[in-house]
């Protein structure tokens, strides 16, 4: 099996601030694997916060890592992924991801159906109302104009004016993401105030190694706590179990959607809530995730549409609702117009 790549930088439409950091565009990899005249798509989008980075990425797949031809579904070479990856689970994601596209080209069936998933039954997506200029709040409320749910992000010291600001424009949900930046007093507070205001959820409300304030948290909360930066693959569940709701599961943290399936069987037994998120990703990336998305809770899966340079087409939005490409394999086609010489594929 071969396997080639290609950077590619992508453009957030408004600068996307989260309350550890600000960015204008994210540096992406795409990940190509060919046998037998199929080309499966696999997308890495590294996250600073997990130490990875494009440039390793590069320098990984510069080194000429192999892969064995491939006879089975993706489940079965995990080890080899783990392996030929480095520690980076971006990669890890990609090569699952563009493994399992192969695989389901290969059987000529969407990934979707080969996990089960029933079309029919996509959940609603939200759409990310960043950290940023406040004078920018009405015109991103009028981009989430098809989406019927808001994600915001918050952990500042004017998450207040945020939700007041934003309530001045629409009553619609709101689930909120702090991003580690809270202390348990403010929690404490701010979780009743936040479901008096129509919020449906909190992620993250500590850094991940404060669980027992998360603990102390999730046991007065009127409303559920979502583990993200807590739980990046299926290890950390029995651990955090009891310190939150339910978790967020992506794809560049668990590293692929072999570990993601695994994942929702874990919390599933353990009763927990299961939401699935992304980075600020393309249509190839969020097409993956959106695979498993019938077979969630909660889904937050919106990171191309906050870009204005998505080269491919994937998952659409219908009134709100996770559309899952009608393709064989993750359904993803690269965009007509898109520049051949760009090493796209």
């Amino acid at each position: 099996m071969d396997i080639t790549f290609t950077p590619y930088k992508l453009v957030c439409t408004h600068p996307f601030g989260i309350s550890r950091s600000t960015h204008e565009w994210y540096e992406i990899i795409y990940l190509y694997v060919e046998q037998d005249g199929i080309i499966g798509r696999g997308e890495a989008a590294p996250s600073e916060r997990y130490q990875e980075s494009a440039d390793q990425i590069k320098a990984v797949l510069e080194s000429g890592i192999r892969f064995p031809d491939i006879s089975a579904d993706p489940s079965h070479y995990q080890n080899k992924i783990t392996e030929i990856s480095h520690g980076l689970k971006a990669l890890e994601a990609a090569l699952d991801m563009a493994l399992w596209d192969w695989w389901g080209k290969r059987q000529q069936v969407p990934v979707y159906k080969l996990f089960g998933s029933d079309e029919d039954h996509t959940p609603v997506t939200s759409f990310t109302i960043a950290l940023g200029n406040f004078d920018l709040i009405p015109k991103k409320i009028e981009e989430a104009a098809p989406y019927k749910i808001l994600k915001v992000k918050l952990g500042t010291d004017k998450d207040r004016e945020i939700i007041r600001e934003i309530r001045k424009f629409t009553n619609k949900t709101i689930r909120v993401d702090a991003n580690e930046g809270w202390t348990l007093d403010t929690a404490l507070i701010m979780v009743h105030w936040l479901a008096d205001q129509g919020v449906e959820l909190i992620e993250q409300p500590f850094p991940a190694r404060n669980l027992s304030d998360t603990a102390r948290l999730r046991d007065q909360a009127p409303i559920p706590i979502i583990a993200d930066e807590n739980c990046l693959t299926g290890a950390d569940i029995p651990r955090i179990a009891d310190s939150f709701h339910g978790i967020n599961i992506k794809l560049m943290k668990c590293g692929g959607l072999t570990e993601a399936r695994s994942m929702i069987s874990m919390a599933r037994k353990r009763d927990l809530k299961i939401m699935v998120g992304c980075m600020i990703e393309s249509s190839v990336g969020i097409s993956a995730m959106a695979a498993l998305s019938p077979q969630i809770d909660f889904a937050d899966l919106d990171g191309n549409v906050l870009i204005n340079n998505d080269p491919y087409a994937g998952v659409t939005i219908e009134d709100g609702r996770l559309e899952l490409p009608p393709g064989n394999g993750l359904g993803v086609t690269l965009r007509s117009g898109v520049a051949q010489e760009s090493g796209l594929r």
